[in-house]
């Protein structure tokens, strides 16, 4: 055992974690063995390190610190996970779901004309200011956010906005090729409702239809109705310009760095630290065991099991991250002191 990981260890065995604060009843953790995790060795953990360095000096506590520390020396990766962490198996009683999100690509002016007329907006301050604020349908229809420069951009779609909204990032390609970046500024405090779920209500589609491209292509087939459905949601989205993020980077999450493509996931943080290493067991068609880290968060991502997949840029991406959805299980790799405090049975 080299110095520097003698240290480490040392630090950590004097860090005091305290037990996890009482939850609700139903929430277990329960610590796993690596050899239980589902094609654990055959993983670029590699990969999974670099990411991990990218978020982990933005997390708190000591254990959490002395660990960022010996990651950015170039530990052996497997070995490093293996090491100082437990994988945790967080569970409130419901199944898992995994999908997936993308930065999406909209064609967009910085000037409205006749095609570019659905603005891109900035946060009011009275809506930063507020709880809960208007809905989606008094934001559009009240005039609230006209004559106040609260306008990014303008696109050409309304139904690639409203999806860039639960996105929460994306790219405006410009007519002269240039492309700005937005990111996520806030929302109006709306708990978020999903359009396709209540397409599934109405039965216009089956539960297994209603991708993302089957909704988008409905509402624009059916505009007055399409409208009024994407009023269903009444939360909104305000956005911000990012201008600091290179092109060939992710965009921002939730931690303020960019996310990677098959490696960043977006969690709920009630129950998963964000910047946490998350070991990913997706089933369905296209199955994925993959070490992830928690680096974003979303309006629609609720509860321990519930984790997005980011998944890249652009339509491909789009198409596929319209498709993912799937069960499978979800673990929390946890410093070691801290994995066992969590245990719902002290004794297992």
């Amino acid at each position: 055992m080299t110095g520097a990981l003698r240290a480490i260890l040392t630090m950590l065995a004097l860090v005091a974690v305290a037990p996890a604060p009482a939850e609700a009843t139903d929430i277990r953790h329960e610590v796993v063995d690596f050899s239980e995790l589902a094609h654990w060795p055959a993983d670029d953990h590699a990969a999974a390190l670099a990411v991990f360095v990218e978020t982990c000096p933005d997390m708190t506590g000591p254990d959490w610190q002395s660990l960022c520390a010996l990651a950015q020396t170039g530990p052996e990766p497997r070995t490093f996970f293996e090491l100082f962490f437990r994988p945790v198996l967080i569970t409130d009683g419901g199944s898992a779901l995994f999908t997936g999100y993308f930065e999406p690509e909209l064609n967009g002016a910085l000037r409205p004309d006749a095609r570019y007329r659905y603005p891109v907006y900035r946060m009011p301050s009275e809506a930063r200011q507020a709880t809960v604020w208007l809905s989606r349908r008094e934001i559009l229809t009240s005039g609230v956010m006209t004559g106040r420069g609260l306008e990014i951009a303008w696109v050409d779609d309304p139904v690639e906005l409203f999806f860039l909204q639960i996105q929460g990032s994306g790219r405006i390609r410009l007519p002269d090729g240039q492309v700005i970046r937005v990111g996520y500024a806030g929302s109006n405090g709306h708990d978020y409702r999903s359009i396709g779920v209540e397409l599934v209500r109405r039965g216009i589609y089956e539960a297994h239809q209603a991708s993302a491209q089957v909704i988008k292509n409905w509402v624009r087939r059916n505009p007055a109705e399409g409208e009024e459905l994407l009023y269903h949601n009444p939360s909104y989205v305000f956005f911000r310009r990012i201008d600091a993020v290179p092109p060939e980077r992710g965009p921002l999450g939730a931690m303020n760095r960019s996310v990677t493509a098959g490696r960043t996931v977006a969690v709920d943080p009630a129950h998963v630290p964000l910047g946490a290493p998350v070991w990913i067991e997706k089933e369905g068609s296209a199955p994925i065991h993959r070490l992830m880290v928690a680096q974003d968060t979303g309006s629609a991502i609720k509860g321990p099991q519930r984790a997005d997949i980011f998944l890249g840029t652009g339509e491909t991406a789009g198409r596929r991250a319209g498709r993912l959805r799937d069960p499978g299980r979800m673990l929390v790799l946890m410093p070691i002191q801290r994995a066992y405090a969590m245990l719902t049975d002290p004794f297992q």
